[in-house]
């Protein structure tokens, strides 16, 4: 069973096109005009272990806000496509994650209902061009259009670059392991029965 997505999302800010496969092997081909969104999505990428093409243009001339929470937007509505009903995920995942003197945990359920927690403070209100706020700003529009729960915490970190990037791996680790095939599970993981909602 193929499960990949094609997401095309335009409006007067945005021009989003992207591509995802959950079982595929890491491989990048990202260019929203952002680069250090850029290299946040190739590393989300290459530590899910999926294959996602995303080409965004946006309104970069007024800020980056529109370009990143609207690539989140079509990456939440590529997950939710591409897992179908689910059948046989593991639908949890987890992951504890250093980077250098970082640490983050991420805790993700594919439950087909919208909860964040989102707790990371960045010492820096840019990294390099890039506004921190937009980390959060990412995930929220992610999680909402996947329709799961994801609760990240950073429990320290000096570094907003390297929170940023923990915070990206970390996700991509918990999201790999709750897409995974449960060889135990065939069916739908929950009690009752869907997890459309």
């Amino acid at each position: 069973m193929s499960r990949t997505a094609q997401i095309q999302r335009k409006t007067a800010e945005t021009d989003i096109r992207l591509e995802l496969d959950l079982d595929g092997s890491g491989s990048a081909d990202v260019d929203t005009g952002v680069g250090f969104f850029d290299h946040m999505l190739t590393l989300l990428t290459k530590h899910a272990a999926i294959d996602l093409k995303v080409a965004a243009t946006g309104d970069l001339h007024v800020d980056q806000h529109h370009t990143v929470e609207d690539v989140g937007i079509a990456f939440g509505q590529a997950l939710k496509k591409a897992l179908g009903d689910k059948s046989g995920i593991r639908r949890y995942g987890h992951f504890t994650l250093p980077m250098e003197e970082t640490l983050v945990t991420v805790a993700i359920d594919l439950s087909g209902r919208y909860a964040l927690h989102f707790d990371a403070k960045f010492p820096a209100a840019k990294i390099g061009e890039f506004d921190s706020e937009l980390v959060e700003d990412f995930w929220q529009a992610t999680a909402a259009n996947a329709l799961c729960n994801l609760h990240i915490l950073v429990h320290h970190g000096r570094n907003s670059h390297h929170i940023a990037e923990a915070i990206f791996k970390g996700t991509a680790r918990a999201l790999r392991m709750a897409v995974e095939a449960d060889p135990r599970m065939p069916g739908v993981p929950s009690t009752k029965g869907t997890l459309d909602s």
